[in-house]
């Protein structure tokens, strides 16, 4: 057996595992290239908030300079009643929820029935330099008329604590909407928050009534 194969042979188990000591820059080549990658790269979940017949679900920590976009997921958030699922920004750390946007909202719903479809712009979802909360639904509400209703989707947030530009923004979400005859609504909203002031908190709420039960998860992207 030569040298090489019996160095080999060496580091490695019965059972085929290759040991520690096998693998370093002179067995494999280019292996320095691996060691450029880090455990903090990629995404990062930073915290997670579960509703429970609550008012709204706020993050009044952890959006900071750490990362340079933050993406919420949401997980089947059920209304109390009727109402659009909505957000809004902080530049005090969550004292008011009151930062100017403008946004585009368009999207697409089909009913269970197969009768209705559309794929339209939404001028009744859009803000233009409004203070007040971005809708991130379209069309109809996101319904509470039976248990298994909810709303899902993803919001991201670029750059949020950069002072040079505006915030933009960009969400893909679906629900079943309060119609009899439940439609699934997929809506794409986007925006900019029209403040060069660091962004570090946000809230989401239903329009009307509470979050009566779902999970929201905040991550972090290098």
């Amino acid at each position: 057996m030569g040298i090489i194969t019996r160095s080999a042979a060496n580091n490695i188990t019965t059972g085929g595992v290759i040991l520690p000591a096998g693998i370093n820059d002179a067995s494999v080549a280019s292996v320095t290239a691996l060691a450029q990658v880090s455990a903090g790269d990629g995404i990062t979940l930073i915290s997670s908030q579960t509703a429970s017949s609550s008012a709204s679900l706020s993050f009044t920590t952890g959006i900071d300079s750490t990362y340079r976009t933050y993406m919420f997921k949401f997980i089947n958030m059920h209304p109390s009643t009727n109402a659009h699922f909505s957000f809004n920004l902080s530049t005090d750390s969550g004292s008011n929820y009151n930062v100017t946007k403008t946004s585009t909202v368009f999207g697409a719903y089909h009913n269970e029935s197969g009768t209705d479809t559309l794929l339209s712009y939404d001028t009744g979802r859009d803000l233009a330099q409004s203070t007040g909360y971005q809708k991130i639904t379209m069309g109809g509400q996101v319904g509470a008329n039976d248990a298994d209703r909810s709303f899902s989707g993803t919001l991201i947030l670029f750059n949020p604590s950069n002072t040079t530009y505006v915030k933009h923004y960009i969400s893909n979400s679906n629900f079943m909407d309060e119609q009899p005859t439940p439609y699934t609504v997929n809506a794409f909203v986007g925006g900019y928050a029209n403040t060069t002031s660091a962004i570090n908190a946000i809230d989401f709420i239903y329009s009307a009534g509470n979050i009566d039960a779902g999970t929201i998860h905040m991550y972090g992207i290098n």
